[in-house]
């Protein structure tokens, strides 16, 4: 069985990344997400293990301590970070699995998973972003601008990534973002066993 495809998803808050991630599941049966773990409280109707595991700044310090995260950052004063255990068994498994973490965490799975494939999301502008961030009518204006002001600093690595996903609309950029994990499933790279089997009849 082949190992499964690590597909790290980055772009700044508000973006549409979980939507654009569960859309593109419900359009292919062969995709995973993984639940992160987080130091910041819940939002309403988050669940814990089904949204994040929600930890004490005491709890994940002792993740991190005893290396059970696959990466980890603090990112406006909250930790979030990726449990490793889940990771491992889903690629053996041969399931591919999208990790939404943020551009410093992506560039540390770069490090550790050589063959991992990165996509960032992008808004059609930054007004755009601007927009969509305060429909969700979920943060007051400090950390609103906190917000923007990071995704300014966000924006400087899109170069180190392998993709772009436009969301333009949530259906177009699923769309894209499954083309992307065919194009990737087809890579030769991946496929050795099968080009052994067709060059070496004789």
């Amino acid at each position: 069985m082949k190992a499964g495809l690590l597909i790290v998803v980055s772009g700044p808050a508000g973006v549409g990344k979980g939507s654009v991630i569960k859309r593109a599941r419900e359009l292919t049966d062969n995709l995973s997400t993984s639940v992160s773990a987080t130091s910041r409280k819940p939002r309403p109707g988050e669940i814990d293990g089904v949204h994040y595991f929600f930890k004490t700044r005491e709890q994940f310090e002792a993740m991190i301590k005893d290396q059970h995260l696959v990466e980890w950052v603090e990112y406006c004063g909250n930790y979030y970070g990726t449990p490793k255990e889940y990771v491992s068994r889903e690629l053996e498994k041969g399931r591919n699995i999208v990790l939404e973490i943020d551009v410093e965490g992506s560039m540390k799975i770069r490090d550790m998973f050589k063959d991992s494939i990165l996509c960032f999301i992008v808004p059609p502008s930054y007004e755009e972003l601007e927009r969509r961030l305060r429909g969700r009518k979920t943060e007051d204006e400090e950390t609103i601008q906190r917000r923007l002001n990071r995704a300014i600093e966000e924006f400087q690595y899109i170069h180190q990534y392998d993709y772009i996903v436009l969301n333009d609309s949530i259906d177009e950029a699923a769309h894209r973002f499954i083309s992307i994990i065919g194009a990737e499933q087809m890579k030769t790279f991946r496929n050795l066993e099968l080009i052994d089997r067709l060059t070496s009849k004789e």
